[in-house]
């Protein structure tokens, strides 16, 4: 199951209709721009506005003792349709991603990346050489639906395992690695497919916490 939590009202959609023609307008008290990125996410031919921002809260600010000064405010996203170069919200969440400057223990912390390929929203966490995890989004009515999960465990180039989970058909596969010496390109995968159950797809603004999100399906 997923780990989503309630909806506080800073996660909840907008359903208004007030419409900027600058995105940084839509960015609340508190915030600063981290990140935007454009794309179409609606399938209309226009691009669309995602905006990463990132709260300003000096009580997030520490010292750490070996890097210094870090900024420990958490990130948050703003997606903003575009209607005739007019921009409305589709769905914010402000506080859903972990700072830039998490403690990754012996190795650094997993980056986010954030894009927009063939109308959907990706949202990735890179491990470097440990692998990666991407969750895929579609627009639908209100919100943005999580309808898609991958994930890749590595060992430097060598695949230690795959999953890959398809909300809508309610397919899991993964794919494990058999040859523990392989190298890359020579890994022997067992291959396991399983329906899964959900109640309903995952939307975007009821996520609290990415990092605490579970796909143990």
């Amino acid at each position: 199951m997923h780990n989503a939590t309630t909806v506080t009202a800073k996660q909840q959609p907008n359903h208004n209709q007030v419409l900027k023609s600058n995105p940084a307008d839509f960015i609340p008290k508190g915030y600063i721009l981290f990140e935007r990125i454009n794309g179409d996410l609606n399938k209309d031919g226009i691009d669309d506005c995602v905006l990463i921002i990132k709260g300003t809260d000096k009580q997030y600010i520490i010292n750490d003792e070996y890097r210094g000064e870090l900024d420990r405010n958490r990130r948050g996203i703003i997606i903003l349709l575009n209607k005739n170069n007019q921009y409305q919200v589709a769905v914010k969440n402000y506080d859903c991603f972990s700072s830039e400057n998490e403690d990754g223990g012996v190795y650094y912390a997993p980056e986010l990346s954030v894009g927009i390929s063939n109308g959907k929203l990706y949202v990735q966490y890179s491990h470097g050489r440990y692998g990666y995890w991407k969750y895929t989004f579609r627009y639908k009515s209100t919100d943005f639906e999580l309808i898609g999960y991958d994930a890749s465990s590595d060992r430097g180039p060598v695949i230690l395992s795959e999953t890959s989970i398809n909300f809508i058909t309610k397919k899991k596969i993964v794919k494990e690695n058999t040859k523990e010496d392989a190298d890359t390109g020579e890994e022997i995968f067992k291959v396991t497919r399983n329906n899964i159950v959900i109640p309903e797809l995952l939307k975007l603004s009821a996520i609290k916490d990415f990092d605490a999100l579970e796909m143990n399906y």
